[in-house]
C-alpha cells in the first residue's frame, strides 16, 4: 500500500506534467501564471504609488514642523519597529492558512487606516502622536502581508524568473518614489494633508482588487497548525540556522540595516539643513534615489540564473558605503552632486534585496518559507530602528554631513569583510535539483 507522501509525490508529477512546467517551489505550474503576477503586481504598483506619497507628506510633515533629526529619527522608529515585533507572527501566520486571504486583509486594513486619518486631519487635528499612530499601525499591516506575498512568489514562477520577479517589487517602488514624493507634495501643499490620505485608501482598494482576481496557492505546513506559535517561530529558526551561510549573510545584511537605516531618517534633513533645500528640492533627491533602484533593478532583472548572488551583495555593500562616505564631504553649495551620489548609492542598494529573497527562498522548504522570511523581516525591522535611535543621536550630535561620512565608511567595512566565510561563498555553488525536504507539505490550491 502507497504511503500519503508517494500518492502525493504521484499527484505532483501528474499535474506537472499537465501543466508542463514547474514553479520554483517544484509545485504545479499553471499555464497563466503570468496573468497571475500581473493581476497581483498591477495592484501592488498602484498601492506602492499612493503610500509613498503618503508616507512622504507624513515626513515632511515632520520635517517642516520640527527641523529635527531625532524627531524624523522617532517617525521612522514608529515605522519600523512594529514590522520587527509582528512579522516573525506574520510568518507563521503564513504557513498555516490562506496566504492569499493574509494579503488582501493587510492591504484593505492599510487603506481603512489611512481613510480614518484623512477624515482626523481635516477635522483639524493633525499632529505628532496622530502621524506616529498612523504610521505605526500601517506597519503592523505590513507586517503580515510582506511574509505571505514573498512566501507566495516561489508557487506563481518558474526557478529562471525567481530573482526577476524579487527584484520586481523593488523595481516597482522605485518608480513609485520617483514621482510619489513630488506628488504627495503637490497634495499637501495645494490640496491639503487629508487628500494625500484618501489617496492611499483608493490604492489599497486597487491591491485588493489585483490580489482577488489572481489564483493564488498556498502551502500549509500541518505540523506547524498543530503547534503552539512559539514552537512554530523556534521550527523556523531552526530551519534557518541549519544552513549556515545563510544565517551569516542574513545577520550581515541585518547588520547593513542597522547601519544604513538611519540614513533614510536623516535623508530629507541633509537637503533640508545642509545644502538648504525646500520639499519640492527633497522630493527630487527622493526621486534620484527611485531612478537609481530603477536602474539597479533592470541590471539585476537581466542577469543569468548562474550569478553570484551572495557576492553581489558583498559588492554592494561596498559601493553604497563609498558613495555615502562620499556624500558627507560634499560642501553646502554641492546639492547636485549629492543628487548624483545618492542616485549611485541607490543603484546598489537595489542588489540587496532580491538577490538575499532568492538565496532565502532557494535554500528553505517551501512549507517553513514564511517563517523564514518572517524572521529575516523581524530582524531587519528591529535593527533599522536600533540604528535609527542611534544614527539619530548622531547625527543630532555631529551634524548630518560627519554622520554620513561615518556611516558611509561602516557599510563599506562591511561590505569588506561580509563574503569572506567559506559557508557564505558556499551559497553561490549550484543550486541542487531539488531541495529535498522529507515531508511533503499540503498544497492548498482551492482558493483563488
Amino acid at each position: 500500500m502507497e504511503t500519503t507522501e508517494q500518492e502525493q509525490a504521484k499527484q505532483i508529477d501528474r499535474a506537472s506534467k499537465q501543466a508542463g512546467e514547474l514553479s520554483a517551489a517544484g509545485m504545479p505550474l499553471p499555464k497563466n501564471w503570468l496573468a497571475a503576477i500581473s493581476f497581483i503586481w498591477a495592484g501592488q504598483a498602484a498601492s506602492m504609488i499612493t503610500s509613498y506619497a503618503a508616507g512622504y507628506a507624513m515626513v515632511w510633515y515632520v520635517t517642516e514642523t520640527t527641523g529635527s533629526a531625532l524627531m524624523l529619527a522617532l517617525m521612522s522608529i514608529c515605522a519600523m519597529l512594529p514590522i520587527g515585533l509582528v512579522s516573525p507572527f506574520g510568518g507563521v501566520l503564513a504557513d498555516r492558512v490562506n496566504r492569499k486571504a493574509i494579503m488582501i486583509g493587510a492591504d484593505l486594513s492599510i487603506g481603512i487606516i489611512s481613510l480614518i486619518a484623512g477624515f482626523v486631519i481635516m477635522a483639524g487635528d493633525v499632529s505628532l502622536v496622530l502621524i506616529a499612530l498612523i504610521a505605526m499601525a500601517r506597519a503592523v499591516g505590513q507586517a503580515f502581508h510582506s511574509p505571505a506575498m514573498m512566501a507566495s512568489m516561489p508557487l506563481l514562477v518558474p526557478e529562471r524568473h525567481l530573482l526577476r520577479v524579487n527584484t520586481l517589487d523593488q523595481a516597482l517602488a522605485s518608480v513609485a518614489s520617483i514621482g510619489a514624493p513630488a506628488f504627495g507634495i503637490f497634495l499637501y501643499t495645494t490640496l491639503g494633508f487629508q487628500w494625500v490620505m484618501f489617496l492611499d485608501f483608493a490604492g489599497a482598494l486597487v491591491a485588493v482588487a489585483g490580489l482577488a482576481l489572481a489564483k493564488i496557492p498556498t502551502i500549509r505546513d500541518e505540523k506547524a497548525a498543530q503547534e503552539n506559535v512559539f514552537a512554530n517561530l523556534r521550527d523556523g529558526a531552526a530551519t534557518v540556522a541549519s544552513c549556515r551561510g545563510l544565517l551569516l549573510l542574513m545577520t550581515g545584511v541585518t547588520i547593513g540595516m542597522f547601519i544604513f537605516g538611519p540614513l533614510s531618517a536623516v535623508f530629507p534633513l541633509m537637503t533640508y539643513s545642509h545644502f538648504g533645500g525646500d520639499g519640492y528640492a527633497a522630493s527630487i533627491t527622493e526621486a534620484a534615489f527611485g531612478v537609481g533602484m530603477l536602474v539597479g533593478s533592470g541590471a539585476l532583472m537581466a542577469l543569468k540564473g548562474d550569478t553570484k548572488l551572495a557576492r553581489l551583495i558583498a559588492i554592494a555593500a561596498v559601493v553604497t558605503g563609498a558613495s555615502t562616505a562620499a556624500c558627507g564631504l560634499l560642501p553646502t553649495s554641492g546639492y547636485w552632486g549629492f543628487v548624483v551620489l545618492v542616485t549611485i548609492m541607490a543603484m546598489a542598494c537595489a542588489w540587496f534585496n532580491g538577490p538575499l529573497m532568492t538565496l532565502i527562498q532557494r535554500n528553505v522548504p517551501e512549507d517553513k518559507l514564511g517563517r523564514a522570511i518572517g524572521l529575516f523581516t523581524a530582524a531587519s525591522g528591529i535593527a533599522t530602528p536600533l540604528g535609527v535611535a542611534v544614527g539619530g543621536a548622531l547625527a543630532e550630535g555631529i551634524g548630518v554631513a560627519p554622520f554620513f561620512l561615518v556611516d558611509g565608511i561602516a557599510c563599506l567595512l562591511l561590505g569588506l569583510v561580509v563574503y569572506l566565510p567559506k559557508s557564505i561563498r558556499a551559497l553561490d555553488a549550484p543550486a541542487p535539483a531539488s531541495a529535498g525536504d522529507p515531508a511533503p507539505p499540503h498544497l492548498d490550491d482551492q482558493n483563488n
